[in-house]
């Protein structure tokens, strides 16, 4: 067994529509699926991604209206990137400078430039110029670039990684460590980073959980048999409607997540109109009038691609 990859990101939110509007305008990502926290129904889950929802594509929001400000520390995924092509580097500038978002520059890292930023909650964001795409003549995001996850004990988590979830350490640079799964695109990368900062506090403009890939059914259950044989406080499989998922901690302090590939968003929509109602699963629809009576109003974005000429 090994993964392939990221499946998913999770992440806190504030204001649901300042998030929608946010992600779909200025990044230009699809809304794939407008569904509830299967755990907490009283609030939103969003799900973005390419136009079906991909794996290594899927960044996803808890909008929690009045959430308090998070902060960033050890035990924490602190920068979600995104790869885009190379050459749209300079589209990417003038797009966010035009979105009055304030970008950094990040030059050379393991040999990509990179365009760091924060989303209207404070979630570190970053552009990776990826070399699986130079040659791509589009410009929109590809899915994940490698994101920044801070421990305490890079060897804890390293051995994980490493001997447990199949990931393969290729390059080092300064504190950080790059580390690569099965998946031959940008999504499949992943930089630990030793921090001895304080513990980050979850909450708005903070990443709840990162998801790693697995293939199906099967493999998930040997996952979790092994996860558990190596003593770690896992999770039952969990049926997310549109993947299975199983949870555990990294040493570190990372909510690591398991999610399957299928069987994907379009179990319950058509693919053209995915992201454009609320779908809830089965076991929720009885309570419907009652779970939209507690959700704010959201103006649902036109599908757009950040820009493909």
């Amino acid at each position: 067994m090994g993964s392939a990859g990221i499946h998913h990101i999770t992440a806190i939110a504030g204001d649901p529509q300042r998030n929608l509007d946010f992600y779909t305008e200025a990044l230009g990502l699809r809304l794939i699926k407008r569904t509830v926290n299967f755990d907490d129904p009283g609030s939103y889950h969003f799900y973005f991604g390419d136009n079906i929802g991909s794996p290594g594509t899927i960044m996803t929001f808890f909008p929690w209206p009045g959430a308090r400000r998070g902060a960033r520390g050890s035990g924490q995924v602190t920068t979600v990137s995104f790869a885009v092509p190379r050459n749209s580097m300079a589209f990417w500038k003038e797009r966010l400078r035009a979105t009055h978002v304030i970008a950094e520059e990040i030059e050379g890292r393991f040999g990509s430039n990179a365009l760091r930023f924060l989303d209207p909650d404070g979630l570190q964001l970053e552009l990776v110029a990826s070399a699986n795409e130079e040659s791509s003549s589009e410009r929109a995001i590809r899915g994940f670039a490698a994101p920044t996850l801070e421990v305490r004990n890079l060897e804890k988590t390293e051995k994980l990684l490493t001997e447990i979830l199949g990931f393969e350490f290729v390059a080092k640079e300064n504190n950080r460590r790059r580390f690569r799964g099965s998946g031959s695109n940008a999504s499949a990368e992943i930089d630990l980073v030793s921090s001895e900062a304080g513990f980050g506090q979850i909450a708005a403009g903070t990443v709840h959980h990162i998801a790693w890939r697995t293939a199906d059914d099967p493999q998930q259950s040997e996952w979790h048999t092994e996860i558990a044989h190596q003593g770690y406080n896992v999770s039952p499989i969990m049926d997310r409607k549109y993947f299975h998922s199983i949870y555990f901690r990294e040493p570190g302090g990372v909510l690591f997540e398991i999610a399957t590939d299928s069987p994907g968003f379009a179990v319950d929509e058509p693919a053209a109109s995915l992201g454009t109602k609320l779908v809830l699963p089965a076991w929720l629809e009885t309570r419907r009038s009652q779970i939209e009576g507690r959700l704010s109003p959201v103006r649902i974005p036109k599908m757009e691609a950040a820009a493909t000429s």
